[in-house]
């Protein structure tokens, strides 16, 4: 009866802990795992295959998480969608030379990366990881260049 009681005692205890892990809470700031050439950017639907230039932006309000190829997409999703909470929202970006995420507001962006949708933005942790002399942008500045070149982009189509 000792062994029997001992298996109970051992089956609901390992149930238990089973259960109680499932309900671990979610930092719901935290990226996501991007499922590399399936997942889709939000914006302009192309795969997301490039590792050192796929963003993030997290809904602080409910949470959700939408996943782009390039910061500039994730930049004019921004605008063209009219989100309410960009200013809150947190956005990730995968640094250009690692492919570590950063945040995105603190990176330092060059310009002449080679990236998905061309806009030649790349993230850096460090302003060190730039080389002296090219140009560094901080993320509100990387954010007006892109809105720079879509804008430039729209009215050379718009000529023709």
């Amino acid at each position: 009866m000792k062994k029997f009681s001992l298996i109970f005692f051992l089956a609901i205890a390992l149930f238990a802990s089973f259960f109680l892990s499932g309900c671990e809470e979610k930092d719901p700031n935290a990226v996501e795992k991007i499922h590399w050439d399936r997942d889709m950017c939000v914006r302009c639907v192309m795969v997301i295959s490039d590792r050192k230039n796929a963003a993030q932006v997290i809904n602080p309000e409910n949470g959700k998480n939408y996943k782009f190829d390039d910061i500039g997409c994730a930049v004019l999703w921004f605008e063209e969608e009219k989100i309410e909470w960009k200013d809150k929202a947190k956005i990730w970006v995968t640094d250009c030379t690692t492919g570590n995420w950063i945040d995105a507001r603190k990176a330092f962006y060059n310009t002449v990366t080679l990236t998905p949708m061309a806009y030649g933005l790349g993230a850096h942790e460090s302003n060190n990881s730039i080389p002296a002399g090219e140009e560094m942008l901080n993320y509100e500045q990387m954010c007006q260049r892109v809105l720079f070149i879509e804008n430039k982009k729209n009215v050379k189509s718009f000529k023709k």
